[in-house]
């Protein structure tokens, strides 16, 4: 027999004015609410009128009770209806007066349209130098900072979770202003083994990253309006970092052995703070020598200025042993030493770490939560058994022999796809590569249309012209490798070179058009 399929019919109307629709994608308790909502501030229902029980609603409108309550509930909490126990429920009787009697169609009224831009003026400054994102799907290729997903070892790390959380510490209930003490002894213990220098606990501040840390730490060692030398190019969160503590940018033109004091004292004789990534600089990869690293430390000294040492990926290098943290070298006090494991391990973690000169630990402490936040201390005692328990260090050469992999197979696929269009220099360090366009291409390169057109085809790739502060500029892409499969790298390359050829030709199109 064939099954006979009754039509769908809109519920019955109820007394109070309620039409049902199961067809719609609404839940029949919005429905519901949506409507009773409506019929109040109309004031087709007044002030004081009692509601029918839930009982009898959901007979008139053939519906589960239990889906009148949930939408009865709802209007109790936001304050609609009003409910005594061993009576009904009734419209609630202080609504405001504005709310009350709302004509159905409203009447506009005659003012005078000021013309006012939706977006704010700042926030259309910070969106001119932010790169556009992809699609919501996961990117083919190259996000910058972006360690491999596949590789972290995320059931040890869930149990290392449950372990924690299922005896908790003290301090998981309140915990100290700069974090969890036993991360915070781990990360002491693991710089001295892994980065070469002694720090002691209390100097340790839990951080959500490199804008966090630097913010709280300029908020302490800086005043409003002293200035701050930053490498130019460089990571744009360090600007935002620094304008959040109301302190000026100084930009600084690096060469090919990065930050140059006396370039820096050129722009700004009065700076209190260098920011510097001497192990690795981003995005142009130079390593700062010990000669300028021992110039910016002797300033620092006899100018009681500070230093911001950005340690973001120093953990990983190729080829060469890398030099000691200005951390290592420092003797009078003066660097202040940001890195992060949301690189090291995954993004969401968010977790980063600044060591505080010891200067400025108590005032730090008796000020943090005036001026900061605290980071999130879900996941510190598990990173705190995780690197304690030598977890991280396996980790670490885990992840160095697969990056070392995949920056070759990208500098390989480079070289077979992208001739006469970019060239990608070797770094023997960090996670990314900067293509720099060649040739003719050089002079007419918009890296922030191609980064468009390549998040329109499923790439992550981030202009390096949005590295510089000041108006004088270099157009390139950087190509995050760390988290890129290498069996993928070859594809991406190639949809790379297609989409720098069609933005070419488009520009291409477009001046000649002009021209005629």
């Amino acid at each position: 027999m064939s099954k006979v399929t009754r039509p769908v019919r809109p519920r019955r109307a109820s007394p109070l004015g309620i039409t049902l629709d199961p067809a719609s994608s609404l839940p029949l308790h919005r429905q519901i609410g949506e409507q009773v909502r409506r019929a109040i501030l109309e004031g087709r229902l007044k002030p004081g009128t009692r509601l029918p029980s839930s009982r009898l609603l959901a007979q008139d409108l053939d519906c589960a009770r239990g889906t009148v309550v949930l939408a009865l509930d709802q209007l109790v909490a936001e304050g609609y209806v009003v409910g005594q126990p061993g009576s009904a429920m009734a419209v609630a009787a202080n609504l405001p007066d504005e709310m009350l009697y709302a004509p159905r169609t409203p009447v506009p009224l005659e003012v005078p349209q000021i013309a006012r831009p939706t977006v704010a003026r700042r926030a259309r400054a910070l969106l001119a130098g932010s790169p556009p994102v992809a699609t919501d799907a996961l990117p083919l290729a190259f996000p910058t900072s972006q360690p491999d997903r596949e590789v972290f070892p995320f059931a040890l790390w869930a149990k290392l979770l449950e372990r924690e959380w299922r005896r908790p510490s003290a301090e998981a209930a309140a915990a100290h202003p700069f974090g969890h003490a036993g991360l915070r002894e781990a990360v002491a213990t693991y710089l001295g083994v892994a980065r070469g220098f002694t720090c002691e606990a209390r100097e340790i501040v839990i951080t959500t990253g490199i804008r966090h840390g630097l913010a709280l730490f300029a908020e302490v060692a800086l005043d409003a309006g002293d200035a701050a030398w930053i490498e130019e190019p460089g990571f744009i969160g360090v600007r935002d970092a620094l304008a959040a503590a109301s302190v000026r940018a100084v930009p600084v033109r690096i060469d090919e052995a990065g930050f140059l004091l006396e370039a820096a004292q050129a722009a700004d004789p009065e700076a209190r703070l260098a920011v510097v990534a001497p192990a690795h600089h981003f995005p142009l990869g130079a390593v700062l020598g010990l000669q300028r690293r021992l110039k910016l430390l002797s300033w620092a000294e006899r100018h009681k200025g500070w230093i911001a040492e950005d340690d973001f990926d120093g953990e990983y290098r190729y080829s060469g042993r890398p030099l000691a943290p200005l951390r290592a070298l420092d003797r009078s006090g003066r660097v202040a030493y940001f890195s992060s494991f949301s690189k090291l391990l995954f993004p969401a973690l968010r977790l980063s770490f600044l060591v505080l000169p010891a200067s400025l630990v108590e005032v730090t402490e008796r000020l943090m939560d005036r001026i900061s936040v605290r980071a999130p201390l879900m996941a510190q005692g598990a990173l705190a058994r995780f690197i304690s328990e030598g977890y991280l260090a396996a980790h670490l050469r885990r992840t160095r022999l697969l990056y070392a992999i995949r920056r070759e197979a990208l500098l390989a696929a480079a070289e077979r796809h992208l001739g006469g269009l970019l060239a990608i220099a070797p770094d023997p360090g960090g996670m990314h590569l900067i293509a720099k366009p060649v040739g003719a291409l050089s002079k007419s390169f918009d890296d922030v249309a191609v980064t468009k057109e390549a998040a329109a085809a499923g790439l992550v790739v981030q202009p390096l012209s949005v590295c510089y502060a000041g108006r004088s500029k270099r157009h390139g892409l950087i190509l995050g490798y760390a988290g890129t499969p290498e069996g993928e790298i070859d594809r991406a390359v190639a949809t790379l070179r297609d989409v720098v050829l069609r933005e070419t030709n488009r520009a291409r199109y477009e001046i000649s058009s002009s021209d005629v």
